[in-house]
């Protein structure tokens, strides 16, 4: 709740200075470290409490509809923004999105399910030290630390595409933005199809080798990337890349989501969650940078394909079966059905 609550705040300053006529561009850099700040938190707040409230049993099919209903708003809500946009102006927008904080922080007061706190030992150490304590339990249990890495590199090698593909697309290859937009959220549904049908797959084939298929999948696909051209053949081979991409991250996050928080310990969840989307977030930032010299030395397009088959040794990372030495705990045939 505090997290929101700041996040509404940093976000309600920016219409405010911008009626004064007080909005500077220092302004909006503070506001938006503040909100990545308070999101990293929140993040890690939020996969704790879900370990809480949730029976491990019950964690993969939490993870699937949490997963799938983020892949809904990633691709309902660049359409929805452009259309506030357009029709209110950004300043509405941005206090429509501030308040969109505020609403998260109400959901959350109205859960029913009690809270959890950390014990005090825990409470008194410095959140540097919190940090390195959550590397040391990520590096300590085998299977976390192949899926830490894994999962950060995949996600910092793809990351660091995107910026290159908006300037292929729209730069190079002069795609209308609509067509950039339906290029992108069209096979975010597809996250939400792989979300729903994750736990399905897991109960029918088991948890490790569901997510070896999906994670070697999700590391191949992003290579067509190489064959985009202009117009529409390259608009849906971005589409149709894309779709499958996202279709198999969208089995194997749930997955991999549910294997952290069982590893973890309820006074320890915490700590790795923000480790690992610190870490995360600080190689996507040095992978961007790096993959934009080598566009300017090459082209986008040659360093989008050196990123496609970088992502191809990813997958050797994965745990194998002897890491998994907890049994697979598959999701009840109710909630399977239930989701």
């Amino acid at each position: 709740i505090a997290m929101d609550l700041i996040r509404f705040l940093a976000m309600t300053s920016v219409p405010i200075a911008y009626v004064l006529g007080l909005l500077s561009y220092s302004q909006l850099l503070v506001v938006s470290v503040i909100s990545g700040t308070a999101s990293i938190a929140f993040t890690a707040a939020s996969g704790a409490y879900l370990k809480y409230l949730v029976r491990s049993d019950h964690l993969l099919v939490a993870n699937g509809r949490f997963e799938g209903t983020s892949w809904v708003a990633t691709a309902a809500g660049p359409p929805l923004g452009g259309a506030l946009i357009g029709l209110l102006g950004p300043v509405i927008t941005v206090l429509a999105d501030a308040l969109s904080y505020l609403l998260s922080a109400l959901g959350v007061l109205r859960i029913r399910g009690g809270d959890v706190a950390i014990p005090r030992d825990s409470a008194t150490r410095l959140r540097g030290a919190d940090l390195l304590n959550g590397w040391r339990f990520i590096l300590h249990d085998r299977a976390l630390r192949r899926l830490f890495l894994n999962s950060i590199l995949v996600g910092g090698l793809i990351m660091a595409t995107v910026p290159l593909l908006s300037v292929l697309l729209l730069g190079q290859y002069h795609f209308p933005a609509w067509q950039y937009g339906l290029a992108f959220g069209i096979p975010a549904l597809g996250g939400f199809v792989g979300a729903r049908l994750s736990a399905r797959l897991v109960t029918r084939y088991g948890r490790h080798r569901v997510m070896i298929v999906s994670g070697w999948l999700r590391s191949l696909f992003p290579l067509g990337l190489a064959f985009i051209h202009p117009g529409i053949p390259g608009l849906l081979t971005v589409i149709i890349v894309e779709g499958l991409l996202i279709t198999c991250m969208g089995i194997f996050n749930p997955i991999y989501a549910t294997e952290r928080l069982q590893r973890a310990p309820a006074d320890h969840a915490a700590q790795v969650l923000s480790t690992w989307s610190v870490s995360s977030k600080l190689l996507q930032a040095a992978l961007m940078v790096i993959w934009g010299i080598l566009a300017t030395l090459t082209s986008p397009l040659a360093a989008i394909t050196m990123s496609g088959v970088l992502l191809f040794a990813t997958p050797l990372l994965l745990p194998k079966r002897t890491h998994l030495s907890d049994p697979e705990p598959a999701a009840p045939a109710e909630d399977v059905r239930a989701a």
